[in-house]
């Protein structure tokens, strides 16, 4: 497949990189593998849609930036840069991983995160609202710096654009704000609530979607606003001699801030970024979530019944779904 790019030359893909063995994994729109240029230069390569028009227009230390796209007849590939250390789920999730993440790299992790959306809902030439914003979205290269990815599914506004209504909701359950899982409301507070979900989740290597009470289906934000047991939810990994619970807690709280029940309520990106960055502005007290029971959990069920084995429930993206 010849492939051409203002920014490459011509170059061939060999059928083998589309083997199994250079799967590195799936988005919404399709599979993505590993490959490598003639000169040696390692790159990634997803399906061609959205994102083509879409990550062409955003250029950011904090987004995955592509490299050339290729199209032959009904062939479309978008052509990335490698991500060696792959998504931050692999690492966050997994017992024997996770120890790989000290707390200086969660905080850089959580900043750069912060950053990347700053940038998408202030200073890019589009306001674009990714709407799957979740774990195994972000890319870690090789000093594990994070890096937005997948932007098929994302929702592009005017420089002027508040917030708009679909009819075509997708995403994936545990990161959705509720206006926008019951409504169709898309705003960038939106993505705040995604990101507040994913700060959560980064600081306690837990996913939002599971079960943290015995007596009811409380998710993590759920129990975090009720038992306010903010320490004992800290991954024990990150804690050292140097352990700056102050700083943990403080992620914690902007991490509550930002999924408020009402939109109006959250903190714009520009505002969690500078609360992250000093620690002299002075937090509200964080208001009721939107989400404090796990809906999942009663339609998994009886999947855990056939399936006992652990098992992810919130890693899979929905493509659509109607609103009310």
């Amino acid at each position: 497949m010849n492939c051409k790019s203002s920014a490459l030359k011509p170059f061939l893909l060999p059928q083998e990189i589309f083997s199994t063995k250079n799967k590195l994994g799936e988005g919404g729109f399709g599979p993505v593998y590993k490959g490598e240029l003639y000169d040696g230069q390692k790159i990634g390569l997803v399906e061609f849609k959205n994102e083509a028009i879409l990550i062409a227009k955003l250029q950011r230390t904090n987004l995955v930036r592509l490299l050339g796209l290729g199209i032959q007849q009904e062939e479309k590939i978008l052509i990335y840069e490698y991500m060696p250390n792959k998504s931050l789920d692999f690492f966050l999730f997994d017992s024997t991983k996770k120890s790989i993440l000290n707390w200086k790299k969660h905080f850089n992790i959580i900043e750069g995160i912060a950053q990347g959306l700053r940038y998408l809902h202030k200073y890019s030439r589009l306001r674009v609202i990714h709407r799957d914003l979740k774990a195994n979205n972000i890319l870690l290269d090789e000093d594990m710096n994070p890096k937005i990815s997948d932007f098929g599914l994302a929702r592009i506004f005017g420089l002027k654009g508040l917030e708009e209504n679909t009819n075509r909701i997708v995403g994936t359950y545990g990161y959705m704000s509720l206006e926008y899982a019951m409504n169709g409301v898309v705003s960038i507070k939106t993505h705040v609530f995604s990101y507040g979900v994913l700060l959560v989740e980064i600081v306690s290597s837990n996913k939002n979607n599971g079960c943290y009470h015995s007596e009811y289906p409380l998710n993590l934000i759920g129990y975090l606003w009720n038992e306010w047991k903010c320490l004992e939810l800290i991954d024990p990994t990150i804690i050292d001699e140097s352990f700056p619970s102050s700083e943990i807690l403080r992620c914690i709280h902007v991490g509550l801030l930002c999924v408020q029940d009402l939109a109006t309520n959250r903190p714009t990106m520009l505002d969690v970024a500078t609360m992250l960055s000093s620690e002299t502005v002075q937090l509200l007290p964080p208001k009721q979530p939107a989400y404090l029971i796990n809906i999942v959990q009663e339609k998994s069920l009886e999947v855990s019944k056939i399936k006992p084995e652990n098992c992810s429930i919130n890693d899979v993206t929905i493509l659509e779904m109607k609103a009310r």
